[in-house]
């Protein structure tokens, strides 16, 4: 899996667990919601800076968002 696919779904999940919607995110982030739907779709290649408006908006921190099995360094797992 690539890494756009890897944060996309990882954005989706915390979205989910925060029991927001793409236009929730979308709001709270100033991110449009068709670009997090495509980020989401591993469509879109998400900048830092959005990684970071993604995770301020859902009240976690860049390691937080990162701290998941998607990106552990095992190239076997890609």
């Amino acid at each position: 899996m690539d890494i756009k696919s890897k944060i996309g779904i990882r954005i989706k999940e915390l979205r989910e667990q925060k029991d927001m919607s793409q236009k929730d995110l979308s709001f709270f982030s100033n991110i449009d919601r068709s670009y997090i739907a495509s980020v989401e779709n591993g469509q879109r290649n998400i900048s830092i800076v959005n990684i970071e408006k993604v995770s301020i908006a859902l009240g976690i921190s860049l390691k937080e968002f990162f701290n998941n099995d998607k990106f552990d360094n095992d190239s076997r797992s890609c």
